[in-house]
């Protein structure tokens, strides 16, 4: 089950990567170069923060495939995904809900604190798009108010509390990657928003 989420969080963010990629009007190598860093950025980042290296997708080259078979899908079915404005939106979320447990499991794994599997988690999932919207010259969604890493915080919380009761763990993965995702899509359907320190 953990295997089969962090390639489903590979999936969503290579494509995410490619939309805006493609936005861009990059040129196929531009497009796999976003993909990859959406992908694996915030992974990287967590495995080179608990020394796990070489980093995960250096070792399995299933994640390398999965990128570049996601690539040429995403590429070829442009015109049928890309025309929709929620697509890039909701890959992306797809994305930060499936990569916040991997992450945390990974801070599990290394036997370290909640508090820190947490920010890992966040991490994981977050960090891809800030690399990807760098890369791309935008100001990443992290850096706004949107409701972004608290989602993943929220559901960071959420699966210390279910790994408290007699629950199964792929059912605690399920539920606590669902409610990342339902978090960040009722916060940009009812427009919720950190509060800015910025006057109108």
């Amino acid at each position: 089950m953990f295997y089969t989420i962090d390639i489903l969080g590979t999936i969503a963010f290579a494509i995410s990567g490619v939309l805006v990629a493609i936005n861009k009007k990059m040129d196929p190598f531009g497009i796999l170069i976003i993909a990859f860093v959406t992908a694996v950025g915030g992974g990287t980042l967590r495995d080179i923060l608990i020394g796990l290296t070489p980093v995960s997708w250096m070792l399995d080259m299933t994640f390398t495939y999965v990128i570049l078979g996601s690539t040429i899908f995403a590429i070829i079915a442009r015109n049928k995904i890309n025309y929709l404005r929620t697509s890039l939106f909701l890959f992306d979320t797809i994305g930060i809900g499936l990569y916040t447990v991997v992450g945390i499991e990974k801070g599990i794994n290394a036997e370290l604190h909640p508090i820190i599997c947490i920010a890992l988690g966040t991490i994981t999932a977050s960090f891809g798009g800030v690399i990807r919207d760098i890369l791309c010259n935008e100001i990443p969604v992290i850096f706004r108010k949107e409701i972004y890493a608290t989602a993943c915080i929220l559901g960071g919380l959420s699966y210390f509390l279910l790994r408290k009761l007699p629950i199964d763990s792929n059912i605690v993965f399920a539920i606590a990657g669902s409610i990342v995702i339902i978090v960040r899509l009722l916060a940009v359907k009812f427009k919720i928003a950190l509060p800015s320190i910025y006057k109108n």
